[in-house]
């Protein structure tokens, strides 16, 4: 396979990923799929705005989550997220630390 098409057909996962996220699992929870895989949506913006950043393109963190949420966060929170259970985030605070870092 060349390279051409190994990025499109990346790109392509990419897209049906977040397209699965997004429209048919808007239930499904950042901090569950934190706890439970290391990675998130926010995540996923974030890889997102990183690559666009390491080839130059100015991204905020904003910008992203817009980009990947398809508006903005708080619209997103307050149409999908419910309130997290303290057991949710005991776990949430050492699947943080292991797979993005210490919060600040």
């Amino acid at each position: 396979m060349d390279d051409q098409t190994r990025i499109e057909l990346e790109a392509a996962a990419f897209r049906a990923l977040r397209a699965h996220l997004m429209e048919k699992r808007p239930d499904v929870q950042n901090i569950d799929m934190m706890n439970l895989a290391g990675f998130c949506r926010n995540c996923l913006s974030r890889w997102y705005q990183e690559a666009a950043n390491a080839r130059g393109i100015e991204m905020s963190k904003d910008d992203a989550r817009e980009i990947f949420y398809g508006m903005p966060y708080d619209d997103w929170r307050a149409q999908h997220q419910t309130e997290a259970s303290a057991e949710q985030k005991s776990v949430f605070t050492k699947s943080f630390a292991e797979n993005v870092g210490p919060k600040d």
